[in-house]
């Protein structure tokens, strides 16, 4: 089945991917954005573009209208407080469902989670990705569907969380954060848009599905930087950072983080994600196989990515 996807968090890092898979997929394409997006991954697909926010109510109501699926991958990942996540991730999520509602016609909403909102204790944004979560399956009623996806870590081309961690191995350090057995899954960004392309398509509903590499016991935090150590063709040495470390650094972010002009990525919320003993994905949260499997490894993956980054003087090498 093919037709028309409202999607939010479009011009986002996983959004960009997830536009460009449901095009190359035959679907249609309208998305929210403040302003037209001129971004280089649009540079040769057409889609139509509403303006407005996740605050904006006639937005919302022109983004869903006529669509077939409306696919909400709007969050912030960072914020400077609780409140900014709360008003996004929470508030916008309940607009959007609201707007849905107004719809007569059936629509089907695949919202993009987290695997932190397992563990929504740890941090204001777990916490939020999972009360978004439960707004989506307590309201979003007949004859309106939902679906829920929650992608592990998201790496690749564009990233630039990924790219703080590839920065330090590149200088020859290898960070081991917290527990050494704790375990980290991992999706490559092209994998992730190829599932939820896949999953708009698929008639399943109500279903609640975790997003990873074929790896889904997820990696070591040793297993990473290695790979990363591969792929820039580098020999590393060993930083095991314990819990306390990584807590201090994660409080001087989020002090820092109230005088800068942009929040800081690693706060003490972020701090204790972090040190999660187990972000691996749960066998019996699979998409069905038929539906969507992972076809990129770690060490193609990163490799990609690394060279990537080379490309744009992101990291040395690369002929730059």
């Amino acid at each position: 089945m093919t037709g028309l996807v409202a999607v939010t968090g479009a011009t986002g890092f996983l959004g960009r991917y997830i536009v460009r898979a449901l095009i190359d997929k035959g679907w249609r394409v309208r998305i929210l954005a403040r302003q037209y997006p001129v971004h280089e991954q649009f540079s040769d697909v057409t889609f139509e573009a509403i303006p407005g926010d996740l605050s904006d109510h006639g937005a919302l109501r022109a983004l869903v209208r006529g669509a077939d699926r409306v696919v909400h991958a709007a969050g912030l990942i960072k914020a400077r407080d609780a409140n900014a996540f709360q008003s996004v991730n929470v508030q916008g999520t309940a607009n959007l469902v609201d707007a849905i509602h107004a719809e007569r016609a059936p629509l089907r909403l695949l919202l993009v989670s987290s695997m932190a909102a397992r563990e929504a204790h740890l941090s204001p944004y777990a916490g939020t990705k999972c009360a978004a979560e439960e707004i989506v399956r307590a309201r979003l009623a007949p004859p309106h569907e939902w679906m829920i996806i929650r992608p592990g870590a998201v790496y690749g081309p564009w990233d630039v969380e990924t790219l703080t961690v590839m920065k330090l191995v590149s200088r020859g350090i290898a960070p081991r954060p917290g527990n050494k057995n704790a375990r980290v899954s991992l999706v490559h960004a092209r994998d992730a848009a190829a599932a939820v392309a896949a999953l708009c398509a698929d008639s399943r509903t109500g279903a609640l599905y975790e997003l990873s590499d074929a790896r889904r016991e997820g990696y070591l935090w040793e297993e990473i930087t290695q790979a990363a150590a591969t792929a820039l063709g580098m020999r590393t040495i060993r930083l095991p950072l314990p819990a306390t470390v990584v807590r201090f650094v994660g409080a001087l972010g989020t002090a820092v983080g109230r005088f800068s002009l942009s929040p800081a990525m690693l706060t003490i919320d972020k701090a204790r994600e972090v040190l999660h003993p187990d972000w691996s994905s749960r066998a019996e949260y699979q998409p069905p196989e038929t539906v969507w499997q992972p076809e990129i490894d770690i060490n193609c993956g990163f490799l990609e990515t690394i060279q990537w980054y080379q490309s744009r003087g992101w990291l040395p090498g690369g002929g730059k």
